[in-house]
């Protein structure tokens, strides 16, 4: 009987072994099904928040909005006042863009985004932007994409670890619906929201990215949001004018984020009393604009876009719309208006690269880009220098045009203008914010600038003794065991041995004599490093060995250096 009950309590625990051993497989397995789910609800809430607010300002400002309609007066400041009210008294958590938002869940609050801050976000930013305030629907919908994604990992119970790569996965999704670009949206949680990645997460981003751009494109079909003729480089002074333009929206986006930098904290520090009502004052100040010519600046912008890159207007009037668009995207999102940043800058950039290609044209006929590529590249310069997020603007401007061929003035004019930015503005705006309301989160700019330290950075020649495993333990020296530490060469590895080990050893000589060295040591081994690996992935290993061989990656079996606990604490001190 007892025979049959230990045969019973083997298999039990080979069925909970194997348990064990699947679960992680079907853990990643249930993350990557979710992480298709978030993808189709947040393309469906994404969809839901744009025709919210397409409704809202046929509503709220008229089909054609025109100069000296009243309503695009009174309208803004009326719904200011509403906003004013709301963001106060109900939804104090929806001011602003939505990514700083993001973060600080992911960072401060494991991942968790209240459902009240999901409804709040949706009705309050369609309603900002819908009444005309200077504002975008991306970044909150990379937001309401994360909130969709907390709310999904709290229902079926993620761990804690679970939930902060959650928010990054319903983020892409959120973003891949806005811009209908899942390539940028990955890029783009990539650069700013985490950092870094791993095969397990990028695997869930692109997942839900993808799932969340195809219910999109359901609804919206999926042509290019700006089309604009292929860009032919025949003469290489064309580039030339790229790079002006790079210049030109390098230090124009120095202009918004200073002016951010210096309206947005002053606002914030008003009595809650008179922080109501500054959303009301941005709104009468954006609708006495377009009450008095210029309607162009109202709400996001697509059309105002689209008729600069058919160069409809004239230089003049086209830098009057950058200048007034940042004036009042800095009012406007500094009162505390819901809504983001990522549309004003692709106008403020269309505007200044339609201008540069009109201005190109007229004195320069010879070279052959046409305006509209000036002006989608002028989205990318300004997108690139002043979001901090170059690689995104890349991308983000060939699948807005589905134009591939735009890729070398789009690379060369983005790359000038982020150097700009980056030599004259060294904060960038989002980590601007973060320091104004008292958080203090990674800057992931300064994390991807940060100089690795390698384990070749600390490396010391192999000064211990080195053995042969093969060796006989009755022919060893036994002044060998003086040596604080001792590697052993075997044949499947190294073997650090220390001094109170060897003298064992030499001890057990007398009766294993005919015993090798690798046969008596340990069977476990010294993990394997190589030069260009991160010192920190040395750390620890130091737990169980005192040294650690760092081996040739092009000569098996050949020791460069040692590494001990000492010497990497040495290294980091300097």
């Amino acid at each position: 009987m007892s025979a049959q009950t230990a045969v019973v309590s083997k298999g039990m625990e080979d069925a909970a072994d194997q348990q064990v051993e699947h679960a992680p497989k079907r853990e990643e397995r249930l993350f990557l099904l979710l992480s298709i789910f978030i993808g189709v609800i947040s393309g469906l809430l994404v969809v839901s928040f744009r025709m919210a607010i397409e409704w809202l300002t046929v509503l709220l400002q008229g089909s054609a909005p025109a100069p000296h309609q009243l309503r695009l007066l009174i309208v803004p400041a009326v719904v200011g006042v509403v906003l004013g009210l709301m963001t106060r008294f109900v939804f104090p958590e929806v001011r602003g863009s939505g990514v700083n938002q993001t973060k600080a869940a992911l960072y401060i609050h494991n991942g968790y985004i209240s459902t009240k801050t999901m409804i709040g976000k949706f009705l309050l930013a369609a309603l900002s932007i819908g009444s005309g305030q200077s504002l975008g629907p991306e970044d909150p919908s990379l937001h309401l994409g994360a909130g969709v994604a907390s709310r999904i990992g709290r229902y079926v119970g993620l761990s804690r670890e679970r939930m902060r790569l959650f928010g990054p996965v319903g983020a892409a999704a959120g973003l891949a619906a806005a811009f209908n670009a899942p390539i940028t949206a990955v890029l783009f949680v990539i650069e700013e929201v985490i950092g870094q990645w791993t095969a397990a997460i990028l695997g869930s981003i692109v997942l839900s990215a993808v799932s969340a751009v195809v219910v999109a494109r359901w609804f919206w079909g999926s042509q290019a949001m700006f089309r604009i003729p292929n860009v032919n480089l025949r003469d290489p002074r064309e580039l030339m004018a790229y790079a002006v333009l790079g210049v030109i929206g390098g230090f124009a986006s120095l202009a918004l984020t200073r002016a951010l930098e210096y309206l947005r904290p002053r606002l914030r520090s008003l009595p809650a009393n008179r922080q109501v009502f500054a959303p009301a004052i941005a709104g009468l100040f954006v609708g006495a604009i377009a009450y008095l010519g210029v309607p162009q600046v109202l709400g996001v912008g697509y059309g105002t876009m689209d008729a600069a890159m058919h160069a409809e207007y004239t230089v003049g009037f086209l830098l009057l719309l950058a200048g007034i668009k940042l004036l009042t995207t800095t009012f406007s999102f500094s009162s505390g208006a819901p809504g983001g940043l990522f549309a004003p800058a692709l106008f403020i950039g269309a505007m200044l690269g339609s201008a540069v290609g009109t201005f190109e044209h007229h004195f320069f006929p010879s070279l052959t880009g046409s305006v509209g590529s000036y002006a989608l590249v002028g989205m990318g310069v300004f997108f690139a220098a002043f979001i901090r997020a170059p690689l995104t603007s890349v991308f983000m401007i060939m699948e807005m045009s589905g134009n591939y061929t735009i890729v070398l003035p789009v690379i060369v004019s983005n790359t000038i203008a982020y150097i700009i930015s980056r030599s004259l503005q060294p904060v960038p705006i989002l980590e601007v914010f973060t320091h104004q309301d008292g958080l203090y989160l990674p800057s992931l700019e300064e994390e991807r600038e940060d100089t690795e330290l390698r384990v070749e950075d600390a490396l010391r020649p192999a000064d211990v003794p080195v053995l042969n495993g093969g060796e006989m333990l009755k022919e060893l020296n036994g002044g060998i065991a003086a040596a604080p530490v001792v590697l052993i060469r075997c044949g499947d590895g190294w073997y650090a041995a220390r001094q109170a080990e060897m003298k064992e050893l030499l001890q057990k000589a007398q009766d294993n004599g005919d015993r090798t060295l690798e046969q008596s040591v340990a069977s476990r081994r010294t993990p394997m490093l190589f030069p260009d690996q991160p010192l920190a992935h040395a750390l620890p290993y130091f737990k169980n060995w005192p040294l650690l061989p760092v081996s040739n990656r092009a000569m098996r079996g050949v020791v460069e250096g040692v590494l001990t606990l000492q010497d990497v604490l040495d290294r980091y001190q300097k």
